[in-house]
């Protein structure tokens, strides 16, 4: 009998978890596993035209408040008998365990984040009363409604066991992947796609991708860019993401920085390939991070990386061989790594090349997927009871 997986997210917004799940569901299909997809919030910028035009089964729940989008999952949930329910995200998290409570389901929580880690609360857009009543509940819930656990790094997996106390035997790591097809593009390509974004080739172009939250760190950055300038004057940066509760701060930084025709910010973009063809150097300040799929897409593109040494970020890159690694929400240290694989040609094309082989041996989508496939079939073929009684281990 074919496989059945119920996918339960909050939205299809184009970021990480969102991205890597559409780009698994053709995989699934053609492995034989029937997958239908329930998502809460709809927005215009999303994945979902995409993916409907793509023939995936979505099931858009519009109802509002935590107990009617419980009993519209429940609902579903009886309705298409899942061999699998696998939930992404704090809310899908919550409201999916809840739905399955005694259907004999198996229960899948993705962990994507480290939403715990105390640098949230430096945080002043994070009400602390909120964080700890969200950690409380997702503990609970983790611990008492779920069959097991699926980390996208062994960081991820460390900082549940830290944080929630999470049974580790219950967190499979298996990485996420993206497109191998993906990669350096020939000297014409990248002449295209300087001249798309008006850029010439003497200039040294730096990229980063991230939604403008406090997480991404941009505003380390932006500063860093500042000195980046003044030492190297071709310098351009190049920050694409959506808008978010840090704009207002980037915005300020901006124009109290100056710097126009170096420092642009270019809003969301579906161009992003163009993008990470035209950059010399890709740049990731975040705070906290559970992999960071943007990492992943430069490498593929065969860059040299400047990021944050956080635990997510350590288990992807390899510090001296193909990153540099700055203490986060650092300003001097970043600017001079940035500088210094700007200013040594050779070695940011050696990083390069690492960048592209590490991607080849670690993250491809095929790998992905592979692996993801054979840990929903071993969890369906040993689920014999209710569910939290299935351990996995990788």
């Amino acid at each position: 009998m074919r496989l059945k997986i119920l996918f339960v997210i909050d939205g299809l917004v184009s970021g990480g978890a969102e991205r890597s799940l559409a780009q698994m569901l053709p995989y699934l299909e053609r492995a034989g596993i029937r997958s239908t997809v329930a998502f809460f919030y709809q927005r215009a910028d999303s994945l979902e035209g995409q993916l409907r035009a793509q023939g995936a089964d979505l099931r858009h729940l519009p109802q509002r408040g935590v107990l009617r989008r419980v009993a519209a999952l429940r609902r579903l949930i009886v309705s298409e008998q899942p061999d699998v329910i696998h939930t992404t995200l704090f809310e899908s998290n919550v409201i999916g365990r809840l739905a399955s409570i005694g259907l004999n389901k198996v229960v899948i929580s993705s962990l994507v984040n480290t939403p715990y880690d105390p640098i949230r609360l430096q945080n002043q857009d994070i009400n602390a009363a909120k964080f700890w009543a969200a950690r409380l509940i997702d503990t609970w819930t983790a611990r008492h409604l779920t069959t097991c656990f699926h980390a996208i790094t062994e960081a991820v997996k460390n900082a549940a066991v830290d944080t929630q106390r999470l049974p580790p035997q219950r967190i499979t790591v298996i990485e996420r992947g993206r497109d191998s097809r993906s990669g350096r593009p020939s000297e014409d390509v990248r002449r295209q796609a300087r001249l798309k974004f008006g850029l010439s080739e003497a200039d040294e172009v730096i990229v980063t991708v991230g939604r403008q939250e406090y997480q991404k760190g941009q505003r380390y950055l932006l500063e860093a860019m500042a000195e980046v300038a003044r030492r190297r004057p071709r310098a351009v940066l190049l920050i694409a993401g959506r808008r978010g509760r840090q704009s207002p701060l980037l915005d300020e930084m901006q124009k109290r920085i100056g710097l126009t025709r170096q420092i642009r910010m270019l809003g969301y973009r579906e161009d992003v390939p163009d993008l990470l063809a035209a950059a010399d150097l890709f740049v990731f300040p975040s705070l906290y991070e559970g992999l960071g799929g943007a990492l992943l897409e430069a490498m593929a593109f065969e860059l040299p990386i400047v990021a944050s040494r956080i635990p997510a970020i350590e288990c992807v890159v390899e510090e001296q061989r193909n990153a540099l690694l700055v203490e986060r929400a650092s300003v001097a240290p970043l600017a001079q790594a940035m500088t210094d694989l700007l200013a040594d040609r050779d070695r940011a094309r050696a990083f390069g090349r690492r960048s592209r082989e590490i991607f080849e041996e670690r993250f491809t989508l095929d790998r992905c997927a592979t692996r993801m496939v054979e840990f929903y079939r071993r969890l369906v073929s040993g689920h014999n009871g209710p569910i939290a009684t299935l351990a996995t281990s990788e």
